[in-house]
């Protein structure tokens, strides 16, 4: 991340203290992590990401950098739910770090998904049933 974004970021430590540094630098990489998917799926034409969207693409960019650790990485940050993505992103909007449209609000962030069956269930593995109902 450039060094302006990191100082960018002083402010909204103090006024949110909630989340460290790191959460913030990782929703900026997973928000151009995300960016760059949009603009390969809509033939180069770059457009705004949505909330869910940007959920979605934080999902794929946790499990990509972090693997089965994503759970535990992201809880150490303070990151429970998809509400505190919509918090870390609006904290950024509010500094004008980040742009919003007036579509977008932390609601789009409600409930986007679980955070158990988005970052661990994909590591767990699939159990087969003997032919006498028990697991092997």
């Amino acid at each position: 991340m450039p060094q302006d974004f990191d100082n960018a970021l002083e402010p909204v430590l103090v006024k949110d203290p909630r989340f460290p540094r790191e959460a913030y630098h990782f929703v900026r990489e997973a928000l151009d992590h995300t960016q760059r998917a949009v603009l390969k799926a809509n033939s180069g034409q770059p457009r705004h990401v949505s909330g869910q969207e940007l959920l979605a693409g934080i999902r794929d960019f946790a499990l990509e950098q972090f693997g089965p650790m994503a759970c535990c990485v992201l809880e150490d940050w303070g990151v429970k739910r998809c509400e505190d993505f919509g918090d870390l992103v609006f904290n950024l909007v509010e500094h004008e770090i980040l742009s919003k449209t007036e579509q977008d609000s932390r609601d789009d962030f409600k409930g986007g998904y679980d955070f158990t069956e988005a970052f661990r269930r994909p590591f767990i593995p699939a159990q087969k049933d003997r032919p006498d109902g028990c697991p092997e």
